[in-house]
C-alpha cells in the first residue's frame, strides 16, 4: 500500500521525509509498531509557520492515547522544527489504514 498523502506532500514536499522519520519514532506500545506503519497520522498541514497533525488511535479508549498524543506532538515539533498542534480525527482505525498490513503477520489476528 502506498504511503498516505498528507497536505505537506504538495505544499512542503521537502519536509515529508523528516516528518515521517520523526513520527516513526512514536511506537504504539500495545501493538509494537510505529504510528506511521499503523496509518495513525491521517494528515500533516503547515500554515503560517505552524504545523497541524491529524491523528487517530487504534481504539477510542486506548490507555496509551494521551502519552502517544504528547509523544507525537514532541516528535513532530522536533522533526518539523516549528510549533505543532495535534488534532484527533474521528475516523475509526482498521487494518486497511496500515501502510504495510503484512507487518501484522505475527499470528495474533489470523
Amino acid at each position: 500500500m502506498p504511503e498516505i498523502q498528507w497536505t505537506i506532500h504538495t505544499t512542503h514536499p521537502e519536509m515529508v521525509e523528516q516528518a515521517r522519520a520523526s513520527l516513526a519514532e512514536v511506537i504504539d506500545p500495545e501493538i509494537g509498531l510505529d504510528i506511521i506503519q499503523l496509518g495513525l497520522i491521517r494528515n500533516v498541514e503547515i500554515e503560517n509557520g505552524m504545523a497541524r497533525v491529524n491523528m487517530i488511535l487504534t481504539t477510542p479508549f486506548c490507555p496509551y492515547g494521551p502519552a502517544m498524543i504528547e509523544m507525537t506532538k514532541a516528535k513532530a515539533t522536533e522533526g518539523l522544527n516549528m510549533p505543532v498542534t495535534v488534532e484527533m480525527g474521528m475516523e475509526m482505525w482498521d487494518f486497511s489504514m496500515m501502510e504495510d498490513p503484512s507487518a501484522l503477520d505475527w499470528g495474533m489476528y489470523t
